[in-house]
Parts: C-alpha cells; sequence; structure tokens
C-alpha cells in the first residue's frame, strides 16, 4: 500500500521546466560580459559606467526622498538592504573562482551609490 502511494505522488510532480532560447541567453549573457570585456580598456570603461550610474542612482535617492520628506525611514532602509545585500553578494563572488569582472563591477556600484548618498549628505549641512 505505501509502494503505491509513493508512485502516486511521483506521478503528481509537474514536469521540469522547457529550456526556451530566450532563457539559456539570460543564463549565458554573464558568460558573453565576461568574455567582451577580455580586453583592459573596455573592462575599465565597464566599471567606470558602473560607478558614474550608481552615483547617479545614490544621487537621486537622496534628492528624491528629501524633496518629498515623508519616506526618509524608506529611502535609508532601501539604501541599507541594497549595500547589505551587496555585501553579502559579494562574499560569495569572491569564494567563486574564475574571472573577477561581476565582483569589480559589484564593487564599484557600492562605491557609486555610497559615494552618492554622502556627497547629498553633505550639501545638507
Amino acid at each position: 500500500m505505501r509502494a503505491s502511494s509513493r508512485l502516486q505522488r511521483s506521478s503528481l510532480q509537474p514536469p521540469p521546466f522547457q529550456q526556451t532560447r530566450f532563457q539559456r541567453q539570460l543564463v549565458n549573457a554573464g558568460d558573453q560580459l565576461v568574455d567582451w570585456a577580455s580586453n583592459p580598456w573596455r573592462r575599465w570603461s565597464l566599471q567606470l559606467i558602473t560607478l558614474l550610474l550608481s552615483f547617479s542612482l545614490g544621487g537621486m535617492v537622496a534628492s528624491i526622498a528629501g524633496q518629498i520628506g515623508q519616506i526618509d525611514p524608506v529611502g535609508a532602509l532601501l539604501c541599507v538592504l541594497t549595500m547589505e545585500w551587496a555585501v553579502r553578494a559579494r562574499g560569495r563572488l569572491r569564494r567563486r573562482g574564475g574571472d573577477r569582472l561581476p565582483l569589480q563591477l559589484l564593487d564599484m556600484a557600492r562605491i557609486g551609490l555610497l559615494y552618492g548618498l554622502l556627497l547629498d549628505g553633505f550639501k545638507l549641512l
């Protein structure tokens, strides 16, 4: 009786999802980016773009939260959660072998976001 109940439970499990072309491209996008950035100039330019975009994002978050005035705690919470997520993701990226481009991009994003927030904070003094 137990064997038949196990057989029934295993037959009720859904089949695995189909690998679509879009899903395969999403999985391979990181490897393609690392291959593209094998040139040092491309790598530096990608890091600089990441730094500047995150700096702009930090300035926008601080400016929007400052203008509205009522969502300061929510904006601060989002910034702290983003930074904590980045710190935890950094640990996983450091343990992973291979190319260090994702780790370097994450570091640039963290630096840019923090610098953008601090710069807007000093404007208020």
